[in-house]
């Protein structure tokens, strides 16, 4: 673990999480950090990531860690590391080292998370005492994505502790809704953070364009670009995407070949030690120039990235920004030639959806989709669920902004195979796409422009700003 380097504003700023908790909710809350995951044996571990909505209340990434927390006072369940890993971890801090760095106002070892409660008259009558009989049943959690602390968790209640949000009930679901209405805006805290992963990810971007021109495949500007998060003691808050195959949304392969007249869409961030994370997208030619045809759909989808980010301010619905931008591309692609029609009607038919089939953007903060383990309790307001609609069905935010809120807005372009081929989408909009001019845009796979916005009071602050997206600035990078 690192040395411990809390200061005193750190400590007051999570007092002031847990307190705003202790105002939504009226009973106990043990949360589980997690612990790591063995990749092929027990000994080789996946880099650990602790529980967002530990990391919330802590600020310390501890692995095997519990807390309770209850009218705004945090008690801390972890064990000492054993004698025998200092010889393979170094020295780490002690318990009551960690529970003084986070403001906790006791610490025990896990076992007394298993114990009953003692006599009364015990001469420790300030040893906060536990009866999993009594109380457990009167205790909100909420269910880590780690199998084995799931396990222990279920463990622990006798019950099942359930990761499917839409079947949590009770306090569990209270506890749920509370932890999204404090994590949907950012404390200053929070905002530091997010700035520090934002000004590593805008670097990173910034080396993957320099290092195109010289590489051979993927694999080699990904190199560059992850190779500055690693030098800053980051990590990368997802997965990275660098491809030119941009028509793939989450393409997790880096062998394809770099050749002259592809684009390369990147799409990756770097997560701040604390956890919290950025998650920008830029996309540019490889040979340095954009094409014609490339240029023509690249500004299309900066026309609804820019127009998106202009209308954002407090109580804008965040749908209506990605309809906006359904519009923008609706009325670019008729411009082309592409669309045929009146852009209401593309937009109401979803036949943007044929180039634009996901969401305008998302939450984020602690998760790069901010809280999606909680699924639409998180993305949507109350009384909200899902379209079934082609064009909205993907959407992961639908509600209104309010300002501390950090969205991204990452509209796009692209050719995927698999529904521009269907049979039934090109007879539902045969008398809206021009396919032979869409067939003079081959040299397009895939567009996307994604920034991290800060809502504020009086509208909104690109925290990723510093990274262009002119078209002429993207070149300029490319060929530096």
């Amino acid at each position: 673990m690192q040395t411990l380097d809390r200061t005193l504003s750190l400590i007051d700023a999570l007092k002031a999480r847990r307190l705003r908790l202790a105002a939504l909710v009226d009973f106990p809350v043990l949360l589980w950090s997690g612990q790591s995951s063995p990749r092929n044996f027990r000994a080789n571990t996946f880099p650990f990531r602790a529980s967002s909505h530990f990391l919330y209340f802590t600020g310390l990434p501890l692995e095997n860690a519990v807390i309770r927390l209850e009218d705004g006072n945090l008690i801390l369940f972890m064990d000492e590391a054993s004698p025998a890993s200092a010889l393979w971890h170094g020295e780490t801090p002690t318990r009551d080292e960690i529970a003084g760095a986070i403001g906790a106002d006791e610490a025990y070892p896990l076992s007394e998370l298993e114990k009953h409660e003692s006599d009364e008259s015990s001469a420790d009558s300030n040893k906060w005492q536990i009866n999993p009989s009594k109380w457990l049943q009167d205790t909100a959690t909420i269910g880590v994505q780690d199998p084995r602390t799931h396990a222990d968790q279920c463990v622990l209640y006798q019950r099942s502790i359930l990761r499917d949000v839409s079947r949590i009930k009770g306090i569990d679901l209270e506890l749920a809704k509370a932890v999204v209405s404090l994590r949907l805006t950012h404390d200053e805290l929070a905002l530091a953070e997010l700035r520090k992963a934002a000004t590593v990810s805008i670097v990173a971007h910034k080396a993957g364009m320099a290092a195109t021109q010289n590489a051979r495949v993927e694999a080699e500007i990904r190199a560059a670009m992850e190779g500055v998060i690693i030098a800053n003691d980051m990590m990368c808050a997802y997965t990275s995407i660098v491809t030119v195959h941009g028509e793939v949304l989450h393409n997790n392969q880096y062998s394809h070949s770099i050749q002259p007249g592809d684009l390369l869409l990147a799409d990756m961030g770097a997560e701040a030690t604390s956890g919290w994370a950025s998650d920008i997208t830029r996309t540019w030619p490889v040979s340095g120039k954009f094409s014609s045809t490339q240029r023509s759909l690249y500004d299309v989808v900066l026309a609804a990235h820019d127009a998106c980010i202009a209308a954002i301010h407090p109580g804008v619905e965040y749908r209506d920004l990605h309809l906006l931008a359904a519009r923008t591309i609706a009325a670019g692609l008729v411009d082309l030639g592409i669309l045929c029609g009146s852009v209401d009607a593309l937009v109401e038919r979803d036949a943007y959806a044929l180039f634009f089939p996901h969401g305008v953007g998302h939450l984020l903060g602690l998760d790069v989709h901010d809280m999606e383990d909680l699924g639409d309790l998180a993305g949507y307001e109350s009384g909200r669920s899902r379209s079934d609609r082609f064009g909205l069905n993907y959407l992961r935010l639908d509600r209104p902004l309010q300002a501390g809120m950090v969205v991204t807005i990452e509209p796009g372009f692209y050719q995927v195979p698999a529904i521009l081929h269907d049979s039934e989408r090109r007879s539902r909009y045969q008398d809206v796409v021009n396919w032979d001019r869409l067939a003079q845009f081959a040299d397009v796979r895939g567009i996307r422009i994604e920034d991290d916005v800060l809502v504020t009071e009086t509208g909104s602050e690109v925290l990723t700003a510093a990274l262009p997206t002119d078209a002429q600035a993207i070149e300029q990078l490319v060929l530096g």
